[in-house]
């Protein structure tokens, strides 16, 4: 699974930019630059890998985001390094990775995996207005999972002083996927052996309720999927 090969340098780091900076070059029949799709896959999925130079050290880790229109949000404690490294605008690089397949050929080279995933590099910016700061923090709860801010309680003030929030701006994105059944060489399909695809996917289990709960199941629960409802 080839990703993104196109090198950044600080100087390129220009929000609104027409060109992305993630370019795709490995296979760029597969790239895809329009909002509606890169929007698509980052609101499908959960989890997203963002990557710095701190200190001279490379760090990439996993966190949980939320999109509002163009801009992607990550949040956490101020006292995390990661998080205030980010806040202090140094380029940084976010991937989401949404796994679809296995994709089984007849040889052991053209193996390979059906994916959809989305690149972003730019700087992140600390939200510092506070009616900002509670969309994006409502907005990382409805991305878990819709409807479930309008059930829980909201921020407290104390709690709103020692949460992080950073904002990146989506203008320098690009996504990537790849479908369908393996490619193998010609002179191999003769081979006996079984190649194909094997779909992949999450599947939300029974819900297991906390043993101090008392209120009643939402039905939210038992319609999950996910994406935006």
């Amino acid at each position: 699974m080839s990703l993104y090969y196109n090198k950044i340098s600080e100087d390129d780091v220009e929000p609104g930019a027409a060109a992305p900076l993630t370019r795709v070059r490995r296979h760029p029949e597969r790239a895809v630059y329009d909002r509606e799709t890169i929007h698509s896959i980052l609101d499908e999925g959960l989890v997203g890998h963002v990557g710095l130079v701190l200190e001279g050290q490379p760090y990439v880790m996993p966190m949980l985001y939320a999109r509002v229109d163009d801009s992607l949000y990550l949040h956490g404690s101020p006292k995390s390094r990661l998080l205030s490294a980010v806040a202090q605008g140094p380029p940084i690089c976010v991937t989401v990775t949404l796994l679809d397949g296995l994709v089984l050929a007849r040889s052991a080279f053209h193996h390979s995996l059906n994916y959809r995933s989305v690149v972003v590099v730019g700087r992140g910016r600390v939200v510092c207005d506070l009616k900002e700061k509670q969309i994006a923090l409502r907005a990382l709860v409805e991305h878990v999972m819709s409807g479930r801010s309008d059930q829980a309680r909201r921020p407290s003030e104390p709690e709103l002083k020692v949460t992080e929030v950073v904002g990146l701006d989506l203008g320098q994105a690009s996504a990537k996927a790849r479908t369908g059944p393996p490619v193998d060489n010609r002179s191999d399909y003769s081979l006996p052996v079984w190649a194909g695809e094997l779909p992949l996917s999450l599947v939300p289990g029974e819900p297991i309720p906390d043993s101090r709960c008392q209120a009643a199941e939402p039905p939210s629960l038992r319609t999950y999927r996910r994406g935006r409802a």
